[in-house]
């Protein structure tokens, strides 16, 4: 295999992306470990780990080492990481990618380092970070060099990142923790006080992806859904509806709306005009909700349209990015001068 590989890398709260030059997306499996506690030794990476979530004996945990975006185990995220690209890498002492991660637009300088280490570590030779949002309309198959404002919103796992691109720069943005883990969290605690039943954060996220609702539906539709009586103690199944998950998801929906306003407040008019004429684009898991773009567009006024593979724009856009690594280094340079000016 060739040295001068190069790979580009969704590091996602919810789910990892590889994207390999010249092959495309080669994985993409959730940002889930299993380790046991008493040696330490890493039992499952990926799919295998997240269906031991919730279900473990006590010396083995199911972790996942990123949360709201950033990385809360260190140690954990750079085997992770280690593992994956092997995985769609192969292995050599001698073999070390070039490797381009994304992160969300408003992660800090020591969360930048710490990205940058666990992927040395991990094996990279040469690691670059790119923001999510511009990531995320290239592999939208948008041309962010043009002067004309272009808005995104991506809704991950971990973080909804949200920006108006122009010139191949972010002009405006916000990045808020409210995105797919607050959503079961939300539903979680729905559960809990609607029906006094106990769900599991696995069972929250299929009635998220199967029934969740940001904006009522033509006909509404329903459930079975299991989980412990808080009551009684026992396991118990009830049936849900979509309208019951809409006024769960209620608060993080209009978290998410009152950030994407937000940011349009803080844009330059002109650009303001052009968003106007062309919408707003939707990537991310997050966008796969049904009714998203109606619950937006009626907080906003603005036409928002779902990219096309919502999930994969991120790692597609890294991926397209290491194309133009020299000119990322550039503006990369250019704005931490401008820091300290």
């Amino acid at each position: 295999m060739a040295f001068s590989e190069e790979v580009g890398i969704d590091l996602g709260t919810a789910n990892v992306l590889v994207y390999i030059k010249n092959k495309g997306i080669v994985l993409k499996e959730p940002s889930v470990v299993a380790i046991d506690e008493e040696t330490e030794e890493i039992l499952a990476v990926g799919e295998e780990a997240r269906q031991m979530l919730g279900r473990t004996p006590a010396n083995i945990i199911a972790v996942k080492p990123l949360r709201d975006g950033v990385i809360s185990s260190y140690e954990i995220t750079e085997k992770m990481l280690k593992y994956f690209i092997k995985k769609t890498c192969g292995a050599g002492k001698f073999f070390r990618p070039r490797i381009m991660i994304c992160v969300p637009s408003g992660v800090t300088e020591v969360e930048k380092r710490a990205v940058r280490e666990a992927a040395t570590l991990a094996g990279g030779r040469d690691v670059f970070l790119m923001e999510e949002p511009v990531a995320a309309a290239i592999g939208a198959g948008l041309d962010i060099s043009r002067p004309e404002g272009i808005m995104v919103m991506d809704i991950g796992g971990g973080t909804t990142d949200i920006a108006v691109i122009a010139l191949g720069g972010i002009v405006a943005a916000t990045s808020i923790k409210v995105a797919g883990d607050k959503f079961d969290e939300a539903i979680v605690k729905y559960m809990r006080k609607k029906h006094k039943l106990y769900i599991g954060e696995r069972t929250a996220e299929e009635i998220k992806m199967e029934i969740g609702t940001a904006s009522e539906r033509p006909e509404e539709i329903s459930k079975v859904c299991s989980g412990r009586d808080l009551v009684t103690g026992l396991p118990r199944d009830i049936e849900i509806t979509s309208t019951e998950i809409m006024e769960a998801l209620d608060e993080p929906l209009t978290q998410i709306c009152d950030a994407v306003h937000g940011v349009l407040e803080k844009t330059p008019p002109e650009l303001a005009a052009d968003i106007s004429n062309t919408g707003i684009i939707a990537t991310g898991g997050g966008a796969l909700m049904y009714g998203i773009d109606k619950r937006v567009n009626a907080r906003t006024g603005i036409d928002v349209r779902i990219a096309d593979d919502p999930m994969s724009c991120v790692a597609t856009g890294t991926g397209k990015a290491l194309d133009h690594i020299d000119l990322i280094q550039k503006n990369d340079l250019n704005r931490r001068k401008r820091r300290f000016i």
